[in-house]
């Protein structure tokens, strides 16, 4: 019924187009990973925006209907200025601090993310609308980004690196955790050892979804043709690597949609 592009700096995405999958299974997808070029937390602002409207611009020129931003860094720095250059609905993700705020039950709450996320206009702009008497502990998850387009989620290197980021968060108290980057609920068994299950885990990618479904009724609508739903996988670095890791990281069943692959070369 319609394509949509998810764009993230890697394998992140994959959390939310899991979820796009599980509610929204009937559509086409492109999944553009820019793994190449991850993390994306670590570049400058000015970086990130050129390449995040050239990557949008790339799924939009490919007739996307829509395009999810799965990238919390791309969406703080960019999404304002994909927005204005696309004519087409876009939908970014952003730390789901509201609804921790919500959730918790003594106000302390823990914000996992990239250094850009939480320095970016965007984030702060959001955390001074939230009440005063929720205090919010921001720790950047430096490193693990890396380990995780390695495909080492589970491994040791990244429990005792994930251990050493949640030990402020740990330490003053937090009984919410929230996932600031969509590569992060790759890390929930991690985390579940490290922390147990006292600690409530804020991940959006539910709320992202339900947002591109009331944007995909808003758009007209085709006849669903008979054909199996599809997706195609880019990568800006290794295709098969991509695909290799979608099969280990996605819940969905992929065997029920027809798989494609290309290799995106640089975006100017």
């Amino acid at each position: 019924m319609a394509l949509i592009g998810v764009f993230d700096s890697g394998v992140g995405g994959l959390s939310i187009l899991d979820e796009a999958l599980r509610q929204l299974p009937q559509h086409d997808y492109i999944y553009l990973a820019d793994s190449a070029n991850a993390p994306y937390g670590e570049k400058s602002s000015e970086w990130i925006t050129a390449r995040s409207l050239a990557l949008c611009k790339h799924l939009a020129s490919k007739g996307c209907d829509a395009i999810v931003v799965a990238c919390n860094t791309a969406t703080a720095e960019a999404i304002k200025q994909i927005r204005a250059e696309l004519d087409i609905p876009i939908i970014g993700v952003e730390p789901g601090i509201k609804p921790a705020a919500m959730q918790s039950q003594n106000g302390i709450v823990g914000v996992l993310a990239t250094e850009a996320t939480l320095k970016s206009d965007k984030f702060n702009a959001l955390l001074a609308t939230l009440p005063d008497h929720c205090r919010f502990i921001k720790q950047a998850g430096a490193g693990l980004v890396p380990l995780i387009e390695a495909g080492k989620a589970d491994s040791e290197e990244t429990l005792e690196l994930l251990g050493k980021h949640l030990v402020p968060i740990l330490d003053a108290g937090s009984d919410t955790l929230v996932l600031g980057c969509t590569h992060y609920p790759f890390l929930k068994k991690s985390i579940r050892k490290l922390l147990g299950d006292s600690v409530t885990l804020i991940d959006t990618s539910d709320a992202v979804v339900r947002q591109l479904k009331r944007v995909l009724e808003a758009l007209p609508q085709d006849e669903h043709s008979a054909k199996r739903s599809s997706i195609l996988f880019i990568s800006s670095k290794n295709n098969a690597s991509l695909l290799s890791m979608s099969q280990d990281l996605l819940t969905s069943d992929l065997n029920v949609y027809a798989i494609d692959s290309a290799l995106l070369g640089e975006v100017s």
